[in-house]
């Protein structure tokens, strides 16, 4: 197993993949941290489900598959659908993840349709465009690493600059807005940040599994710590192993998409996080548990006595 994971490593092709996911999964924990600790791990789902719909019209003015014209399109999808939400929200009685619901449904099925109606349409440069719902690791260039390099640093710098401010509208909203602080301008920062994470790594993962890639992380993150910055850098880490583990894996069985099991990888490290974390995890509470009980005994015995 370790000469097929050193070939891999050696492989110039799938050195560009596996720094492409390390990166993507880095990023995504940084900016999962916050959508999670907001509530709003939903937002993911739409978002990237709304980027269908932006990748087929780019697709459909262009006529090429080009990932630049497809992160545009994305992008421009995404940031209607932010905007969608708000409006949703701000002008109605229907609350938040009701408003995302209706917006990843229906921007979902306008892409579906759109997809469907270029697979039929005999354009020849459509082949392979589908693989956008489920990613194609296999297909990441140097220029696409590049963009994500660009995209993870930009993210980076960003949550260190403005770490402080988004900690305080992740956990008291009320009363940054009380010290003058521009909430509704952060909040929509941070969506912003999400839709080009998102849009980044829709050919990797795909629309239907990169909001995994944005929560799973961070939850996982979240049982070793009660201190943010922690769990943002733990979160990290743990998309950027993610990431790693899934390309490698992917690498060594044949047909096995990369999208998908990074999505599994993320997944295992919650479960581990789940059971075997100190406080927050199952085997921790059960054993506390215990404890308790057992000093309820003993505390009983001596009061009978």
């Amino acid at each position: 197993m370790f000469n097929t994971i050193g070939a891999l490593i050696l492989d110039p092709n799938v050195r560009w993949i596996i720094v492409g996911c390390i990166l993507l999964g880095l990023s995504s924990g940084v900016i999962g941290s916050f959508m999670v600790l907001r509530k709003q791990s939903l937002i993911g789902d739409a978002l990237a489900h709304a980027a269908l719909p932006g990748i087929c019209i780019a697709f459909m003015l262009s006529g090429v598959k080009s990932t630049g014209g497809f992160f545009i399109g994305a992008l421009v999808a995404g940031v209607i659908a932010t905007f969608g939400i708000r409006w949703i929200t701000q002008y109605s009685r229907i609350k938040q993840d009701a408003a995302m619901g209706i917006i990843l449904s229906f921007f979902f099925g306008v892409g579906v349709l759109l997809l469907t109606h270029i697979q039929h349409s005999g354009d020849g440069g459509q082949s392979g465009l589908d693989k956008y719902l489920f990613g194609q690791a296999a297909s990441m260039m140097q220029s696409d690493v590049y963009v994500l390099a660009g995209i993870s640093i930009l993210m980076i710098v960003i949550c260190i600059a403005l770490f402080r401010l988004f900690k305080l509208i992740s956990f008291d909203p009320g009363f940054a807005r009380g010290m003058g602080l521009p909430v509704a301008f952060l909040e929509q920062l941070l969506l912003l940040l999400t839709v080009i994470i998102v849009v980044a790594g829709i050919q990797a993962v795909g629309v239907v599994l990169m909001s995994a890639l944005l929560i799973t992380p961070a939850i996982a993150a979240r049982f070793w710590t009660d201190r943010l910055h922690i769990m943002v850098i733990l979160s990290g880490i743990f998309g950027a192993l993610s990431g790693l583990i899934g390309t490698l894996w992917s690498g060594m069985v044949s047909q096995l998409p990369t999208g998908p099991v990074t999505v599994l990888a993320a997944t295992v490290f919650f479960a581990i996080s789940a059971l075997g974390a100190p406080r927050r995890g199952w085997l921790a509470k059960l054993w506390s548990r215990k404890q308790t009980k057992d000093q309820w005994h003993r505390q009983g015995g001596i009061s009978h006595e």
